[in-house]
């Protein structure tokens, strides 16, 4: 019992605390052992993380710079390209859904790649995720200023752009300088939002194809026919379509097909980790047949490639104001008046809520950083509602490159942001197949039978290996486009982060002497006990998605037996508090 001991008082400085009861569940209790080894608040509850799971990371790739993908490649390109792309990152997600239902820590992957691969590449990918995430922030606020400015094109002028910025920025900063409940429930209602939007779009797709439209055209896969569906780029014939595919692969793909990373941050202030998280990683799986290849196949049926709205967006010769959404495009082609409408108002929620997103994982990023001495320690103070305060004015500087759309134009911005923050993804998803692979072996070599952890990944370690060196390859090549002809340019936009983030695993572990963790030696019982007595501390069972949203409208909702569970909580604490670990 001696590691538990150890690891069960590791830098706990965090009183028990009472957290908000948020929609009534009876999940919150009055009194905890301990949330954490640090001092972020398990605050989020079962039906914030499951919207965040479903929509926390789909904002503009899906429904703007799509049709990106959809020009230079062509429906059917686009379809293969998002269909391989979900099947690889459902792999990734199948080895860190294993990792951080067990190890829920604060940092989430990135600290797991420090612990049990090497501390440098715990350096190296804490940096890289970082800069990705800040990034990422100012790319959506871009896209805000391009998508409302569908109502007017005067908003595209840099007067009315610095307002809009600035008014996104405030928010932002509103919602995350708040307790993480705050951040949780913001992304609650605008996750829904998201979920509406989709799904209103396949609605739109299905009932469109088939005839019901003003024009009465029932054009069904017109749009996947006479050479439609797999175009040319760079060159002809069958290589110039294979080149159409990666256009697609390399140019929207890769980008839009995220979404474990997320769930691994959140971790950490998740009620009841164990079942909630274990829930939202299985849902990850859906996202990926859903929405994405389900948006890529609706986006080819309802959209041309070489519609001339979409050529003149995706060549720069639009201001990239009005129907700058293939969807739109589709229903203005078609003469629909008010959808349009609708639809532009849910994907600035949409857009909104994954600038959010980013914001929240930038913060909790650093301060995992921190943590683990990759930062400066002044960054682990937090207010007494569990937010790194430092780490939240150090994030919330990068916002202020949105800022460069009132000058270059947001489609340019948007352009700049995603060829920089692409690599920056790959290499994350690569250290995550990285440390499970690590994180396999450990297990096998201390006799750690994974049957007995939370959730059990599928088909181990296959599924890292195959997604280790898909991932290795494409982000080797998916800027090869520089090379024929030479662009300096181009070659450094699509491969900044690949010069310069490997570099710091040098640096780091030159200066530190680090070591790579040997199986034997990487310390797999870390933090799990906190997780376990903190999880013990819950007399009643887990709450159920749909009875929290029950709950949440007044269904179901037992106030008397709610304060009964509340006790029983605070006595268990009690207990647990008083055992010699």
């Amino acid at each position: 019992m001696g590691p538990f001991k150890r690891s069960f008082g590791k830098e706990k400085t965090t009183e028990s605390h009472s957290p908000p009861d948020i929609g009534g569940n009876g999940d919150f209790g009055e009194g905890f052992v301990s949330d954490n080894a640090d001092s972020l608040h398990r605050n989020l509850a079962n039906r914030q993380i499951q919207l965040i799971a479903i929509g926390g990371s789909i904002g503009t790739a899906l429904f703007v710079s799509i049709g990106s993908g959809l020009y230079h490649g062509g429906a059917g390109s686009l379809l293969i390209a998002f269909f391989i792309e979900s099947i690889i990152l459902a792999m990734v997600n199948n080895c860190i859904a294993e990792m951080s239902t067990a190890y829920p820590v604060s940092g989430g992957f990135i600290r797991l790649a420090g612990k049990w691969v090497d501390e440098a590449l715990g350096f190296m990918v804490g940096w890289n995720f970082f800069f990705y995430e800040a990034l990422l922030i100012p790319f959506e606020i871009s896209a805000f200023t391009l998508v409302i400015s569908f109502w007017n094109e005067k908003i595209a002028e840099p007067g009315p752009t610095a307002g809009i910025v600035t008014g996104v920025i405030l928010c932002y900063a509103l919602i995350n300088i708040l307790a993480v409940g705050a951040y949780g429930e913001a992304e609650f209602w605008l996750s829904g939002g998201k979920v509406i939007l989709i799904f209103s779009l396949f609605a739109f797709t299905f009932i469109t194809m088939v005839g019901g439209n003003p024009q009465g055209d029932a054009y069904g896969f017109r749009n996947f026919n006479n050479g439609a569906a797999f175009r040319e780029a760079v060159t002809t014939g069958d290589l110039g379509r294979f080149q159409g595919f990666l256009a697609a692969l390399f140019g929207s793909a890769l980008f839009t097909v995220v979404g474990p990373e997320y769930i691994s941050i959140v971790a950490a202030e998740a009620v009841r980790p164990r079942v909630y998280i274990k829930a939202a990683f299985k849902m990850v799986y859906a996202r990926f047949g859903i929405f994405f290849i389900g948006g890529a196949l609706a986006v080819g049926i309802v959209c041309n490639s070489r519609d001339p709205r979409l050529t003149e967006i995706v060549t720069g010769g639009s201001n990239g104001s009005a129907a700058a959404s293939p969807y739109v495009i589709a229903m203005q082609n078609l003469g629909i008046g008010v959808f349009p409408h609708i639809v532009n108002a849910l994907m600035l929620t949409s857009i909104f809520s994954a600038g959010n997103t980013y914001t929240y994982c930038a913060i909790r990023n650093l301060y995992g950083l921190a943590l683990e001495g990759r930062a400066p320690r002044f960054l682990t103070k937090c207010t007494r509602s569990g937010v790194p305060i430092y780490c939240f004015a150090i994030v919330m500087i990068f916002p202020m490159l949105s800022y460069l759309s009132c000058s270059s134009g947001s489609s340019v911005v948007i352009t700049w942001f995603a060829s920089l923050v692409t690599a920056g993804g790959l290499i994350d998803f690569i250290v995550m197949c990285i440390t499970y692979i690590f994180f396999y072996r450990a297990c096998k070599a201390q006799g750690l039978d994974r049957n007995t952890l939370p959730y059990v990944g599928y088909f181990q370690p296959y599924c890292a290996w195959i997604a280790l060196i898909w991932l290795f390859v494409v982000t080797c090549a998916y800027g090869y486009t520089c090379y024929i002809p030479w662009d300096v340019s181009s070659f450094f936009s699509q491969y900044t982060m690949q010069l310069f983030i490997p570099p710091l695993y040098i640096i780091w572990k030159l200066i530190h002497k680090t070591k790579i963790v040997k199986p034997h030696e990487a310390d797999l019982v870390w933090e799990r006990p906190i997780v376990d007595a903190y999880e013990e501390t819950f007399l009643s069972p887990p709450t159920g998605f749909w009875k929290e949203m029950g709950q949440l409208v007044g269904i179901g909702r037992n106030k008397e037996g709610s304060n009964a569970r509340r006790k029983s909580s605070i006595v268990n604490a009690q207990a647990l508090r008083q055992t010699d670990f």
